[in-house]
């Protein structure tokens, strides 16, 4: 995909004052670069590579099979929200080896949504548990995969041990709508708390 419909814009325009940095998180093959590339008006930045064999003993290729690559380094997309405020997608990779380039991501985000898969949720423990160690607010997205258990949100909320006020939404990675919703739940969610703190 080489952006998102409906744009060609290449360049911030002048009227933009505010660029806010969003990490988009989550374990090993839960759709991080899918939904990058989904929302991002511009082509996105990948740095996809073939996964080898070498990578066997560490990625946990359960629940996608078929996929062949892994990000190595982040995917990043650019969505402008209005004429002066636009948000730059980071996505970073999930396999714990690249932990020391997460906290280097995590410098001068104002927030991150946490992507999870019905059907490996306790691999988002850890990613929740860096987040909150380096006091970084979240949202949880829970991407439908085809082949996935359903299970009301309610059940995800207790099985993820969120907090009342955490976001916890659903959403297709490959949709615009949808993952244009999740996204909007994070910023409604950073609005609020910057509210409060003020």
């Amino acid at each position: 995909m080489d952006s998102a419909p409906g744009s060609d814009q290449r360049y911030v325009p002048d009227t933009v004052r505010t660029a806010v940095k969003i990490l988009i998180v989550g374990h090993f093959a839960v759709g991080k670069t899918t939904f990058v590339g989904t929302l991002s008006e511009i082509r996105p930045l990948r740095t996809e590579e073939t996964m080898t064999q070498a990578s066997e003993p560490t990625d946990d290729l359960a629940g996608s099979p078929d996929k062949s690559t892994t990000t190595v380094a982040m995917d990043f997309g650019r969505l402008t929200l209005s004429e002066q405020l636009v948000l730059y997608l980071f996505g970073a990779p999930g396999q714990k080896r690249f932990t020391a380039l997460w906290k280097d991501m995590l410098n001068g985000a104002l927030g991150a949504l946490v992507l999870a898969d019905t059907r490996r949720l306790d691999q988002s423990f850890d990613i929740m548990g860096l987040l909150e160690e380096h006091g970084m607010p979240y949202a949880v997205a829970v991407n439908q995969f085809d082949d996935a258990p359903l299970f009301p949100v309610a059940e995800i909320r207790e099985a993820l041990d969120l907090l009342p006020e955490t976001p916890l939404v659903t959403c297709d990675a490959r949709n615009t709508a949808s993952s244009t919703e999740a996204l909007i739940s994070l910023v409604e969610y950073l609005q609020t708390r910057t509210s409060e703190e003020h």
